[in-house]
C-alpha cells in the first residue's frame, strides 16, 4: 500500500486529534491503518466486480462463466477440467477456453459458414495464424466451354519452379485428382476431395535479431558472411504483417523466405536503376544489411537472390547476393574488404526459451548497483564493467548488456564473500558472448570463482546468467559459490556449430561444476551437457533444479549429466518439463515430471525420489516410476499377451514394437534448426498427451499444443460450411 492509501481514514480526522495522536506516538494512526487495509481490499474487490462484467477486463477465472452466458462450451477432446489453484493450471485453462474466442463468439456465429471465419478462428481458438484452403478449387476437371476458368485446375508446368515449390503446401495452385477420403480423418486424411477444407496453421513463432554483427566465414572468402552470429546456417523468416486479409498471403504469415520468394517480390524503384526488394528487405521488414562503422544500410536495389549452397556464386559489382534459405551473404569480390557487416533479421522457434529478443521478466535485489554495457553506454566491453565492479565491490550488482552485439573477450568473475552478481541482457535483446582460445595452457571457459565467508565458514555468494547466449566454450564454476542461476540463456551444445548446425565439440560440457556450487537452478534455457566434479566425502551433493529447458549432449549415447571418470555425478536432480538428449548418471533423482529422457538414466540411489509422467529410455535404473512410458504400454502388451496366450517370441515382438512405437520422435534434434526438439506429427499419442494434465511431455509442455489443437478441431466442426469437412494441417 502507498502511504496515502494507508492513511486515508487517518487524514479524515480533525487536526486536533492528529496532533494529540502524534504526541503519544501515533497509536490511533496505527489502528486506522489496519482498518484502512481492509477498506482498500473491499474497495478493490467492488471495483473488480464491475470489471468482471466485461470479457476484455475480467479475471481469468471469470472467462468460462461469461462463455456460458453466450453459449460457449469447451470441447470434450481438450481433456478433463482441472481445479484452478495455481498459475500453471490457470495457463492450461487459458488454452482450453481462450479469452479471444469467447469475446468473438457472437461475431463468429454471425459469419458461420464462411471460409474467412476459419482463419480468424485459428487465431482466436488456438493462437496460431492460419490459412483456409478449399480443396475443390485444386481439382482437375473438364470445364464448361461457356464458363471457362483459366486459372483453376491447371496441370503442372515444369518450367515454373515457384509453382513446383508450393506443391502440397498452403499456397499451391496445381491441379489434383479426386481422393474421396475425408480431410478430417484421424488416420490417413486426404486433402483433395470435393467437400474438403484444409486449415493450415503455423505453430512456430518468429523472433527478431536486431543490429547484430554478421559472421565472416573467412575459410571460404573474406566476402562471405552468415546472418547467424554463431556461424551456422539459419533460414530467414518473414515478419508477418497485420492479419485480417482473406486469404492471407505469405507476407501475412510467419513463413520461411525462399530464394524465389525474394526474387519474385522485386519491382522497379522510381528514379533508380535495377530492381528493389520492397516486401522482405528494408527497415521494419524481414531483414536488413548494414555495412561500415556507421552502419549504413545496403540499398534495396543492390540485393539479389542467389543459391549460395557451395559459395561459388559471385555477384556483380554494386550487388549483394543473399540466400534467405541458408542465411548467407556474399559481397562482390572486387570491392575492398569491409570493416564490419551488421544484420537485422527474423528466425523461427517454438517458444520463449534460450537467449532471444523476447519479453521476459527481470528481477534483481532491491539494493543493487547497475552497470550498463553496450555500444552507446559508458562501458563498451563486459570486462570494463567487471573491473569497475571489482573496484566498487558492492554487495549486490547487475551488469546489463543493452544491445544484441557479439562480445569477444575472456570472462573471469571472482565473487567475494556475500556478493551477488547478475550478468544479464536487457529486455528484448540477445547479446552473444564468444569465448575463444585465449590461453594455450589454461581453460578459456566463462569462469566463476567464489570466496568463502570467514565468519560462518560457508559459501554465500551467488551468480546469475540471464538472457545471454554463450558460444565457443562453456561455463565453469569453482571455488566457494553458494548458487548459480541460469535463466533464459543458451550455452550452445557442443560449444559451437558448423555451417550445417552440427556441433563443433560434441563431447565437451557446457556447464562444469568443480566442487561448486551447492545449488544450480536452470530455467527456460538451452544448455549442453553438465559435468559435476564434487568430493563425496567432504561435501553434500549438489542440487540441480532444471525446468522448462533443454539439456542436449548432442546424442542419446553421450552423457548429458555426469562426472569425469566416475560412475555418477554427486548431484541430486529435480527435472520439471525438461527434454534431455543424452544419458543421466547422477547420485539421485529427487523428482522428474512431464519430461523426456532420451538416453539411459542411472540413479545410484534409487530409494529416494520419484519419476512421474515421463518418457524413460528402456534399460534405465531410476527411482519409483508412476504413469511413465514405455512402462504403461509394456504393461498393457504383457496383459494382452497373457490374455491371448502368446508364445515367448510373440510376446517379445509385441513388447519391442510397443517400445519403438512410443519412442519420442522429433522434427529436429540439432540446435539451430527452427523445429529443434519439437515433437513430430507422427509421434505417439502417449507422448503428445502423456503429461499429467494431458499436455505434451518435454520442454514445450506449457505451450499446451494438444489442447489448442483439440479446441480448434472442435470449433471447425461448428463453423465449417454445411456439407464440407475441415481438417487442421500443421504448416510448421
Amino acid at each position: 500500500m502507498t502511504p496515502n492509501k494507508a492513511d486515508r481514514l487517518y487524514e479524515l480526522l480533525p487536526v486536533i486529534h492528529r496532533i494529540r495522536d502524534a504526541e503519544i506516538g501515533y497509536p490511533l494512526r496505527g489502528l486506522l491503518q489496519v482498518i484502512s487495509e481492509q477498506v482498500n481490499v473491499v474497495q478493490a474487490d467492488i471495483a473488480q466486480l464491475y470489471e468482471n462484467w466485461f470479457i476484455e477486463t475480467c479475471e481469468d477465472w471469470v472467462v468460462p462463466y461469461i462463455g456460458d452466458l453466450v453459449g460457449y462450451a469447451p470441447g470434450s477432446e481438450t481433456g478433463e477440467p482441472v481445479d484452478v489453484k495455481n498459475g500453471r493450471a490457470l495457463a492450461r485453462e487459458r488454452a482450453v477456453i481462450p479469452r479471444a474466442e469467447v469475446a468473438d463468439t457472437v461475431r463468429f456465429r454471425r459469419r458461420k459458414g464462411t471460409i474467412a471465419v476459419l482463419e480468424d478462428l485459428a487465431e482466436a481458438a488456438a493462437g496460431w495464424p492460419g490459412r483456409a484452403v478449399e480443396f475443390y478449387r485444386l481439382l482437375s476437371y473438364t470445364q464448361n466451354i461457356n464458363y471457362l476458368n483459366l486459372n483453376r485446375g491447371c496441370t503442372v508446368d515444369v518450367r515454373k519452379g515457384h509453382t513446383l515449390e508450393e506443391l502440397g503446401g498452403p499456397f499451391e495452385k496445381s491441379a489434383h485428382t479426386v481422393n474421396v477420403r475425408a480431410a478430417n480423418a484421424r488416420h490417413f486424411p486426404e486433402r483433395y476431395n470435393i467437400p474438403g477444407v484444409g486449415l493450415f496453421v503455423w505453430r512456430l513463432k518468429t523472433y527478431s535479431v536486431t543490429g547484430a554483427p554478421a559472421y565472416c566465414l573467412e575459410e571460404e572468402s573474406p566476402h562471405c558472411y552468415l546472418f547467424n552470429s554463431l556461424g551456422a546456417d539459419m533460414a530467414l523468416y518473414n515478419n508477418p504483417r497485420g492479419q485480417g486479409v482473406h486469404p492471407p498471403g505469405k507476407l501475412n504469415l510467419p513463413t520461411p523466405i525462399t530464394r524465389r520468394d525474394l526474387d519474385a517480390h522485386k519491382k522497379k524503384t522510381p528514379g533508380k536503376p535495377g530492381a528493389g526488394v520492397t516486401n522482405y528487405y528494408g527497415e521494419n521488414k524481414s531483414f536488413e544489411i548494414f555495412t561500415g562503422p556507421d552502419r549504413q544500410p545496403v540499398p534495396p536495389e543492390q540485393i539479389v537472390a542467389a543459391d549460395l549452397t557451395d559459395w561459388t556464386y559471385r555477384p556483380l559489382p554494386d550487388q549483394v547476393a543473399v540466400d534467405p534459405e541458408l542465411g548467407r551473404i556474399v559481397f562482390p569480390p572486387g570491392q575492398p574488404r569491409r570493416q564490419s557487416v551488421w544484420v537485422s533479421y527474423r528466425y523461427a522457434f517454438s517458444a520463449d526459451i534460450g537467449g532471444g529478443e523476447y519479453d521476459r521478466t527481470l528481477s534483481e535485489p532491491a539494493n543493487h548497483t547497475l552497470y550498463l554495457v553496450g555500444g552507446q553506454e559508458s562501458f563498451t566491453r563486459i570486462n570494463d564493467a567487471l573491473k569497475q565492479w571489482q573496484t566498487d565491490a558492492p554487495a549486490n550488482a547487475v551488469i546489463e548488456i543493452t544491445d544484441s552485439g557479439v562480445y569477444v573477450e575472456p570472462i573471469n568473475i571472482s565473487l567475494k564473500a556475500g556478493q551477488t552478481l547478475q550478468l544479464r541482457a536487457a529486455n528484448r535483446t540477445r547479446p552473444v558472448i564468444r569465448l575463444l582460445n585465449w590461453q594455450t595452457s589454461l581453460p578459456d571457459s566463462l569462469s566463476v570463482i567464489g570466496e568463502i565467508d570467514p565468519a560462518t565458514n560457508k559459501a554465500n555468494c551467488w551468480f546469475t546468467l540471464d538472457g545471454i547466449l554463450v558460444t565457443g566454450r562453456g561455463v565453469q564454476v569453482q571455488g566457494d559459490v553458494a548458487g548459480v542461476t541460469i535463466r533464459h540463456s543458451t550455452l550452445v551444445p557442443g560449444w559451437g556449430l558448423t555451417c550445417d548446425c552440427e556441433p563443433l565439440r560434441p563431447t565437451e560440457p557446457s556447464l562444469e561444476l568443480d566442487d561448486a556450487p551447492n545449488c544450480v537452478r536452470i530455467e527456460h534455457s538451452i544448455i549442453g551437457s553438465i559435468q559435476v566434479d564434487r568430493d563425496e566425502v567432504k561435501e553434500d551433493p549438489c542440487t540441480i533444479f532444471i525446468s522448462d529447458s533443454i539439456v542436449d549432449a548432442t546424442a542419446p549415447d553421450r552423457v548429458a549429466v555426469g562426472a569425469p571418470e566416475k560412475l555418477c555425478a554427486y548431484a541430486v536432480l529435480d527435472l520439471r518439463r525438461v527434454t534431455v538428449i543424452g544419458q543421466i548418471q547422477t547420485h539421485a533423482i529427487q523428482l522428474a515430471e512431464n519430461s523426456i529422457l532420451m538416453g539411459k538414466a542411472l540413479a545410484c540411489r534409487r530409494q529416494q525420489g520419484c519419476i512421474r509422467f515421463c518418457y524413460v529410455t528402456p534399460g534405465s535404473r531410476t527411482p519409483k516410476r508412476f504413469e511413465c512410458q514405455p512402462d504403461m504400454v509394456e504393461a498393457a502388451a504383457a496383459a494382452l499377451a497373457a490374455r491371448d496366450n502368446l508364445s515367448a517370441d510373440e510376446k517379445n515382438a509385441l513388447l519391442t514394437g510397443e517400445r519403438l512405437r512410443v519412442e519420442p520422435q522429433f522434427n529436429s534434434v540439432r540446435y539451430g534448426r527452427p523445429a529443434y526438439c519439437q515433437l513430430a506429427d507422427d509421434c505417439a499419442i502417449e507422448i503428445i498427451q502423456g503429461a499429467e494434465d494431458e499436455s505434451e511431455m518435454g520442454v514445450f509442455h506449457d505451450l499446451y499444443q494438444p489442447q489448442r489443437a483439440a479446441n480448434l478441431r472442435v470449433r471447425l466442426d461448428e463453423y465449417t460450411p454445411a456439407g464440407m469437412t475441415a481438417g487442421v494441417i500443421f504448416a510448421s
